[in-house]
């Protein structure tokens, strides 16, 4: 195929507040051999440490806008990590298929003029959880690293040595941490630190989460009258605000004891569960730290604020979205190879195909044809459902 007739895939450079990037040198190829010729924006993974130069080096043909969407605008892929602004939005070329991390919930405007631009949209959050699309569960790659990377900044932030330390000048006991939610980003907080030496107690709704934790060596939590929080898709469901009261009274004594808490509960496309309240935060020791990595989406606790650190009663309260793009090369290797997995689907007859027929392309997708067409979107953007 020549590359006058290969569509064109577009890694965007993202905004100042992304560190992050779409696409990799090492990814590049992956998305040539599917058929396309990879465009990518002047200084796009210079945050993450990736130079233009190795760009070019891969293969991958460097443009100054997003104008260059080739002879074909109608078969581009623009592939991102954040969502695009509306003006963004709607300048994309009519046709074009987009993929990202759109969080359509944070981002009505920019859903909106998507659809209006009749941009065909892929939100990588929207991934089914199946064991086919596990190669493009981006949300799972990007929160293992969150996971980790919070217990590091938590232990050099907390006024307390993590590990069991005896000396001539005497003991110390080991730090305490709370983990909630037992997820992919908690799972990850609780194997890393108790290999840093903490004792680690951990609090989710999913009883199938218990076998999980006591395998990395967690102790698991038990709530009065729980019952199992799951969904279909594994993740944890809205709680009723009995279930979250009854939480909140179990969790006030173990934080009392706690010198670091990392909470992870979220819920796709809506708002964080409240998990700590203020007087929660206001019993825990003094020089003790919350790590928030909800707090894109307001947060577990009652006192986090996304863009700065909080210090209330001698607590420390960190948001945590920023985590990620802490490791932003890293990060960027596994999300391209996520995006590239998901751009296998889109890839057929050396043109791009968005089948709806496939249960994962089915599922990511957001808007198409001028309309916002992912149930979960709809009702988060408070649509009416969409008549069958």
């Amino acid at each position: 195929m020549s590359d006058a007739a290969r569509p064109v895939a577009l890694v965007a450079r993202e905004h100042a507040d992304e560190r992050r990037v779409a696409a990799t040198p090492d990814s590049v190829g992956a998305l040539q051999r599917l058929g396309l010729e990879v465009r990518v924006q002047w200084g796009a993974g210079a945050a993450a440490g990736y130079a233009d130069d190795a760009y070019a080096a891969a293969g991958a043909v460097l443009v100054d806008g997003a104008d260059d969407l080739g002879p074909d605008p109608s078969a581009a892929l623009v592939l991102r990590v954040g969502p695009p602004t509306p003006d963004e939005a709607a300048a994309l070329p009519r046709g074009a298929t987009l993929v990202g991390l759109l969080a359509p919930h944070r981002n009505a405007d920019a859903v909106r003029a998507l659809a209006a631009a009749g941009v065909t949209a892929l939100a990588m959050e929207l991934v089914p959880r199946i064991s086919r699309a596990q190669a493009m569960d981006a949300l799972s790659s990007q929160a293992n690293l969150a996971g980790y990377r919070s217990v590091l900044v938590a232990a050099a932030r907390v006024d307390k040595y993590f590990p069991l330390l005896m000396s001539a000048a005497g003991t110390l006991r080991p730090a305490e941490v709370v983990v909630l939610g037992a997820g992919v980003a908690g799972l990850q907080a609780i194997a890393t630190a108790r290999r840093l030496g903490a004792v680690v107690h951990v609090s989710d709704v999913r009883e199938a989460a218990r076998e999980e934790v006591a395998s990395l060596g967690g102790r698991f939590i038990d709530l009065p009258q729980a019952v199992d929080q799951a969904d279909a898709g594994g993740y944890a469901k809205e709680q009723g605000e009995e279930l979250l009261v009854r939480q909140r009274e179990v969790l006030t004594e173990r934080l009392a004891r706690a010198h670091v808490a990392i909470t992870t509960a979220q819920i796709p496309l809506r708002p964080a569960p409240l998990l700590i309240t203020r007087p929660m935060v206001e019993a825990m020791p003094h020089g003790a730290v919350v790590v928030d990595l909800a707090s894109a989406d307001g947060g577990n606790c009652e006192l986090t604020e996304p863009d700065r650190e909080v210090v209330h009663a001698g607590v420390t309260v960190i948001p945590g979205q920023g985590l990620v793009q802490s490791m932003a090369g890293e990060a960027s290797t596994l999300y391209a190879r996520n995006v590239a997995a998901l751009a296998g689907l889109l890839v057929a007859d050396g043109a791009i195909r968005v089948d709806d027929g496939d249960e994962v392309v089915a599922g990511a997708l957001l808007t198409r044809d001028g309309e916002v067409v992912s149930p979960r979107a709809r009702g988060a953007l408070g649509l009416p459902e969409v008549a069958s």
